[in-house]
């Protein structure tokens, strides 16, 4: 990057808006580019190979030194840029970690041999040099990320193509040694888990419990996470940790990511999407640790592995992507209505996007202050206030949710008992219900459930969960836009209105194409498994229902996933991928540069319906 622009009052800096980071001799500084990135894959590779495979291909001593010789190169760019920086004084605010960093390594350094006994100095100097190296070259692949996709050239495209790098690192990343149990993992099974686990689909080829290792289970776990709050998100969030100056393009590049109202709130937001998720997936593996049987046994068993077990379920319930260690996910706990509440809470909470989170912590948050100065002798100063109330957003998300859960549960209920399974009880309807729009957890067998549970499931799974969430489907919005545009024109009125607010026509059109693209993708993908899986002997409706699972990025299966041929898996990896973005997204993507029409035809007249 030849310069990075610092503007004032944007909540990543507060350095002025004159000053800016320029370099005198812009070929320096594309040669320092370019030994970066050379060097970042060199340290990435050694990390690989030291890491990835159970017999060592390069003895360690030379990995060693390559680390160190990079660790070198490091610091020497670091004075380059200095040495070519127009304001030096600006460049050093810029790169400020660096100094507490390189502190903290020289005093474990200096440390190592004179109060660690039990651990070699080599060893301790060695992994300093890897915590640097790591900060190193995450700090600048989250940087480029969010500088490539705010640089002005077309931002779905790079989104896609974020998304399609990381599903290809972590499929490489799978079918190392080291990340499996079983024999080997083929590239078509390691692309399809890393693209479920990045899309937080929860589809598997493989048994993540039992046929990945510790470190491959890890690897699907970062994989979910980066994936469900989004690659450029974690970028910003490193960012502002670092306290980085982030340009006006980034901030607006941001904005459009998070939906934010005014780039003065971007960096709030981030703030805020950083703390709650550390917060809630904390909360949510402290309260799952004491939760776990011993019921279930394997490789990996989670009574041996607890502490590990309930981060990777928390963090596969948050960002609704429905991964368990377990065989029969989450079948072991079904009278367990603990295990019911913390992941039932974790895939809701999850569920509703972090724009409706932050605005319920707002409302609340202002509540409890006005509470406190009515009682007290600022009593006065809120007397004339406007109160806050819940956005028009907020409102929809949460009325459209619960009426979907509980509806859902009813309906499951009543359907499974009376032509399905008779133990099927409220537990399980409430479950099901929950998981079935978004996170794709079980506790009962799919594939023996009724042909209307499924088809109740297959609907949950079409509408998914809320705008700005890691769920997928045409959205809960999406679908309140629907039903009240139908209703307006029922009531023959001219405008769509909901909660005493009217609608822009722009997004009824909008929530109406989401719909339309969706089912279209759906009913091609349908057909497309039906060709490919026709010597399979599967029932339409289980091809249908896999199709919307992965569609909708949800996870549930009737037990066709691991007996798909490879042409299926590539369909359904698609599918996951498309769930993923969106349709629209993808369609916006190809018509990035299209201008809008500058006439309009006559009207016409039509009969409909």
């Amino acid at each position: 990057m030849k310069r990075i622009i610092w503007k004032y009052g944007s909540s990543f800096s507060n350095i002025p808006d004159n000053m800016q980071i320029t370099y005198r001799n812009n070929n320096l500084e594309r040669l320092t580019v370019f030994v970066n990135v050379v060097v970042s894959a060199v340290v990435s590779a050694s990390f690989v190979i030291m890491l990835g495979f159970k017999t060592t291909l390069i003895d360690l001593n030379v990995l060693y030194a390559v680390q160190v010789s990079a660790f070198f190169c490091f610091l020497v760019e670091k004075i380059f840029r200095f040495i070519n920086a127009q304001n030096r004084a600006v460049y050093l605010r810029a790169i400020w970690f660096e100094f507490p960093l390189l502190l903290i390594l020289v005093i474990v350094m200096a440390a190592a041999g004179r109060y660690a006994e039990t651990i070699e100095p080599a060893m301790i100097r060695i992994t300093a040099v890897w915590v640097y190296l790591v900060l190193q070259v995450v700090d600048k692949v989250c940087r480029t990320t969010v500088y490539l996709i705010s640089s002005g050239r077309n931002p779905t495209k790079l989104l896609i193509i974020c998304f399609l790098t990381l599903i290809m690192v972590g499929a490489g990343l799978l079918m190392l040694p080291r990340s499996y149990n079983c024999e080997n993992v083929s590239f078509i099974d390691a692309l399809f888990t890393a693209t479920s686990a990045t899309c937080v689909t929860g589809l598997t080829v493989k048994d993540t419990g039992i046929d990945f290792s510790l470190a491959g289970q890890s690897i699907i776990m970062c994989l979910i996470q980066l994936g469900g709050l989004g690659i450029m998100v974690f970028g910003a969030v490193f960012a502002m940790l670092l306290r980085q100056a982030t340009s006006v393009k980034e901030s607006v590049a941001m904005q459009d990511a998070l939906s934010g109202e005014t780039l003065s709130k971007i960096g709030v937001m981030i703030g805020f999407i950083f703390t709650a998720t550390i917060i809630i997936e904390s909360v949510g593996a402290f309260l799952l640790y004491g939760m776990w049987s011993d019921a279930i046994a394997g490789p990996t068993q989670i009574e041996q592995h607890k502490i590990f077990a309930s981060i990777f379920h928390s963090i596969s319930a948050f960002c609704n992507a429905g991964f368990g260690l377990s065989t029969s996910n989450l079948m072991w706990y079904r009278q367990n209505w603990q295990v019911y509440g913390v992941i039932c809470n974790l895939i809701i909470i999850g569920g509703l996007g972090f724009g409706v989170i932050y605005d319920i912590v707002r409302l609340c948050t202002e509540k409890i202050r006005v509470f406190i100065l009515k009682r007290t002798k600022h009593k006065k100063n809120v007397l004339f206030e406007m109160p806050k109330r819940l956005t028009l957003q907020t409102k929809i998300v949460l009325s459209v949710s619960a009426i979907l859960i509980v509806a859902g549960a009813i309906l499951l209920l009543v359907f499974e008992r009376c032509y399905g399974n008779s133990s099927f009880d409220w537990r399980d309807a409430y479950f099901q219900s929950v998981t079935s729009r978004t996170a794709g957890f079980n506790t009962v067998d799919i594939g023996k459930m009724s042909s209307a549970g499924k088809m109740i499931i297959t609907i949950l799974m079409f509408i998914g969960g809320s705008p700005g969430s890691s769920a997928g489907g045409i959205k809960t919005v999406t679908l309140c836009v629907i039903i009240m545009t139908a209703w307006a024109n029922i009531r023959k009125r001219n405008e769509v209105e909901i909660f005493k607010r009217s609608i822009k026509p722009a997004i009824v059109g909008r929530a109406i194409t989401v719909t339309l693209v969706f089912s279209a993708v759906l009913f091609a993908a349908t057909m497309l498994l039906a060709i490919t899986e026709r010597h399979s002997n599967f029932a339409m409706e289980n091809i249908i229902f896999e199709a919307a699972s992965a569609l909708g990025t949800v996870g549930l299966s009737t037990g066709l996933t691991t007996s798909l041929t490879s042409s299926g898996k590539l369909i359904i990896i698609i599918l996951m991928l498309i769930g993923r973005l969106g349709p629209l997204t993808l369609l916006a993507s190809l018509t990035f540069n299209t201008k809008p029409g500058r006439y309009s035809y006559p009207n016409g007249t039509l009969i409909v319906g």
